[in-house]
């Protein structure tokens, strides 16, 4: 399809008259992901009625960029689906996501169109991949900016389908500091399991595998202290659940920046009784900065994702991910874990320097590091990367419509051979022994480092109370009368609650049942291999989960 002549695609919306008059109905709508290992479904019947992970930032984003004369609607269908009278409300559908969910996406287009409304698609998968989307009529390709000012001009005039697709691409992106925060409001905050907020975009580094600097750059762009603080503010307004995660693809690309706001969430987080912890993605060589660790324990941060991806040094030099071992692993673990951080680790099978060792040498080095909790996915190639054009220059890029396969990288290894190595390192990682053998590692190494937090009257609400006592009795049921684990349940939980130490069986208790269960599910074949597959067969545990 052709895109927009460049003169509209470059005008912003103070150049499009926009009338007061036309006022529009937008309803935004997150589609459905495919439960997988990283999202919690297994924990949701155990909570005060969860149903999804985290909001999306990026549609909340764009419902508070929309003139604020239009009404707009939010719609999470990892909670429930938008309704026929939903669509039909619309004069716009407004989509965004990743592409693991794309056929949701699709699914959302098609019931669009049935109510004969106009379907606009944006977010990280269309923009690396615009031609995967031929059905929507209109594309937003890249970030908020001069794109998004042109769709709202073209949809304050008319909202009637376009006779061919209209693709806008993003030249000039809107500055961080000048993002609105996201429209939580719309949402339901208090049934997510995290809250999301976002820092910075970008990331400096190229590892092979990864699609960010392709995406978003490798010059991070911040937003200000103040705007975080905000966000917060409101998250907090808005009922969030005790834990918000920085969805920063890496929260040190800029340490000065990190410094600079670092103080500004200790202040926050004494002015408001310590009410959330707080969670983040970065480089493992945040473990050479014992200032940033500092601070970061002195503003409740409880948990860092890393991504390790391998233990071993020549696959991380191979993917471009030296940065890994600027010290050694398990030291910069361990002194993530002095700072009262528990790190979670990224783990990918299927690299071109597996050996059939591999997966033996991902278990020793989780039992070595004690890391509780492992993303152990198979190696997925993702469009505008390095790997993707390498292996596409080898001719070992398999068609991504390939719904028998868990990757569509052609291994150098045979599939079945690495499937199996995965399934096994699912199976041993995360027995309930070994699991709570790690956690009680934790237990005795991490969690004394942790900035203890006063019994605020935010912590002690009566609506936490009531929460901590719901998850407290499911935990029972589920894990201590019903579960197959229930003796490695109970003695991990009896000890502590006789000594009240009631936080650690609770957040413990439910990150430890969705691993048990979902590992299980995935050594049976009904979860998928890797969050980042496209294939379908996801779908069929999603009835199987308890809603």
């Amino acid at each position: 399809m052709q895109g927009m002549p460049q003169d509209i695609v470059n005008k912003g919306r103070r150049g499009l008259d926009i009338q007061d008059g036309n006022v529009r109905n937008i309803l935004c709508v997150f589609p459905r992901y495919v439960p997988s290992f990283g999202t919690f479904e297994y924990a949701y019947p155990l909570t005060a009625g969860v149903r999804a992970f985290m909001p999306p930032q990026g549609l909340l984003v764009i419902a508070a960029v929309l003139p604020n004369t239009w009404n707009v609607r939010f719609i999470d269908e990892n909670m429930s689906p938008a309704s026929p009278c939903d669509f039909a409300w619309a004069d716009a559908v407004f989509v965004s996501g990743m592409h693991i969910q794309r056929r949701r996406m699709e699914d959302i287009c098609q019931r669009a169109h049935a109510a004969g409304k106009v379907a606009v698609l944006g977010g990280p998968s269309v923009s690396a991949c615009p031609e995967l989307y031929p059905a929507f009529d209109y594309l937003h390709v890249g970030e908020l900016g001069d794109a998004t000012d042109a769709l709202i001009g073209l949809l304050a005039r008319d909202v009637s389908r376009p006779r061919e697709q209209i693709v806008l691409r993003a030249n000039v992106r809107r500055d961080l500091c000048d993002f609105p925060a996201p429209a939580y409001e719309l949402a339901k905050i208090g049934r997510y399991f995290l809250g999301s907020i976002q820092f910075s975009s970008g990331c400096p580094y190229t590892c092979e595998f990864c699609d960010i600097p392709g995406l978003y750059g490798r010059v991070p762009r911040l937003k200000t202290p103040a705007q975080v603080i905000g966000e917060l503010d409101k998250l907090l307004a808005c009922g969030v659940n005790g834990s918000v995660y920085f969805v920063d693809d890496n929260l040190i690309a800029n340490r000065r920046a990190l410094r600079g706001l670092l103080p500004h969430l200790m202040e926050w987080q004494k002015r408001n009784g310590y009410a959330v912890s707080l969670s983040c993605e970065a480089t493992l060589n945040i473990a050479r900065y014992p200032e940033i660790l500092g601070l970061m324990r002195e503003a409740a941060f409880d948990t860092i994702f890393c991504g390790i991806e391998t233990p071993e040094p020549e696959a991380l030099k191979a993917m471009d991910k030296q940065h890994n071992m600027v010290m050694p692993i398990l030291d910069a673990v361990a002194t993530i874990n002095r700072h009262g951080m528990e790190v979670v680790s990224g783990i990918i099978l299927g690299l071109d320097t597996d050996t059939r060792d591999s997966g033996a040498r991902i278990l020793e080095f989780l039992e070595e590091s004690k890391i509780p909790m492992a993303t152990i996915n198979l190696l997925q190639a993702l469009p505008r990367t390095p790997l993707w054009d390498r292996l596409r220059q080898e001719n070992r890029l398999l068609a991504g419509e390939d719904l028998e396969r868990e990757s569509n990288v052609d291994f150098k290894l045979p599939y079945d051979d690495v499937l199996a190595m995965w399934r096994n390192c699912m199976a041993k990682a995360y027995r309930p022994e070994t699991l709570f053998a790690r956690y009680e590692y934790q237990m005795r190494q991490t969690r004394p480092h942790r900035l203890r937090r006063p019994w605020s009257r935010q912590r002690l609400s009566p609506r936490n109370i009531a929460m901590g006592l719901t998850i407290l009795a499911r935990l029972f049921w589920f894990a201590g009368v019903r579960g197959d684990y229930r003796r490695t349940f109970w003695k991990f939980t009896l000890g502590r609650l006789i000594r009240c130490q009631i936080e650690p069986v609770l957040s413990v208790g439910l990150c430890a049942h969705h691993l048990i269960m979902f590992a299980r599910d995935a050594c049976a074949g009904r979860g998928n291999a890797s969050h980042y597959s496209a294939k379908a067969r996801g779908l069929e545990l999603e009835a199987t989960l308890p809603r």
